[in-house]
C-alpha cells in the first residue's frame, strides 16, 4: 500500500490514511478509544472477567501495533494475566511511519515508548518474549496462505479493513479459517456489524452479541464459539 499518510483522529491519536483505498486504519472519531472499546474491553477484559489468565490472541491485521500496545496496557493493571499475542499482517507499515505514531504518549503506563519500539523492531515470523507477561509473534503472511494455529486461540481481534474496502477478508471461507483457530468457547471481536458478516458467523456456529459500538458507531460484534 503506497502513499500512507499519518493523520490525527478526533481523540488526538494518530491513524493512517490509505488514499488508494480511501480508507483509514482506525475510526476517525478516535483510534485509541476505538481500540480500547472494541478489542481490549469487549475482548480481552471480557475473558479476564471470566477467569482466564493465560490467553492466546490472534489479531487479523497488526497494522500500526495499536491493539497490541493497548492490550499490554491492560496487562500492566492485571499482573496475573499473560498473553501470547499472534498477529497476521500482509502489508507492513514502514518503520519510518510507525516511528511517527503518538500512541505511546497516550498509553496509560510507564515505559510505553520502549515497549512500542520493541514491538515494531521485533523479528517477523518468530515468537519473541518482550517480557514475562507478553510474547509477540508477528506473522508476515496473508490469511489465505497461512497454515494456522488450529484450536489454540482464546480470542480473535478481527481488525481487517471494512468489507466495503477489503471484501476478500470477510468471506465465509476466510472466516471459517479464523474460526478453526479458536478453542472451544473462544471469542471473536470486531468493530464490524455488517449484516452478511453476521450471517456468516452464525452459519459457522458463533453465538452473536451486538454490543454498543465505539464513538461514531452504533454497534459492534462479539461472537463466541459453542463449548464442547
Amino acid at each position: 500500500m503506497s502513499e500512507i499518510q499519518v493523520i490525527k483522529s478526533d481523540d488526538g491519536s494518530h491513524t493512517l490514511f490509505v488514499p488508494s483505498l480511501n480508507e483509514t486504519y482506525h475510526s476517525t472519531h478516535g483510534a485509541v478509544q476505538e481500540s480500547r472499546h472494541v478489542f481490549v474491553q469487549a475482548g480481552l477484559a471480557h475473558l479476564v472477567e471470566q477467569g482466564k489468565q493465560d490467553i492466546s490472541i490472534l489479531e487479523i491485521g497488526f497494522g500500526t501495533g495499536l491493539n497490541a500496545l493497548l492490550s499490554y496496557e491492560y496487562l500492566k493493571a492485571h499482573p496475573e494475566v499473560s498473553l501470547a499475542y499472534h498477529s497476521l499482517e500482509a502489508y507492513l507499515v514502514p518503520q519510518e511511519i510507525a516511528t511517527q505514531l503518538n500512541y505511546p504518549e497516550l498509553a496509560d503506563f510507564e515505559g510505553a515508548q520502549p515497549f512500542f519500539e520493541a514491538m515494531h523492531s521485533a523479528e517477523w515470523n518468530q515468537e519473541i518474549p518482550l517480557n514475562e507477561q507478553f510474547t509477540l509473534h508477528k506473522i508476515h503472511q496473508k490469511l489465505e496462505d497461512w497454515s494456522g494455529l488450529n484450536n489454540q486461540v482464546d480470542l480473535v481481534y478481527f481488525d481487517a479493513f471494512a468489507p466495503s474496502r477489503q471484501a476478500d477478508m470477510w468471506t465465509l471461507e476466510q472466516l471459517e479459517k479464523v474460526k478453526n483457530q479458536l478453542k472451544s468457547g473462544g471469542v471473536l471481536v470486531t468493530y464490524c456489524a455488517n449484516g452478511q458478516f453476521k450471517r456468516n458467523l452464525k452459519a459457522l456456529g458463533f453465538e452473536l452479541e451486538m454490543l454498543d459500538g465505539p464513538k461514531g458507531k452504533r454497534e459492534m460484534t462479539r461472537g463466541t464459539m459453542d463449548r464442547d
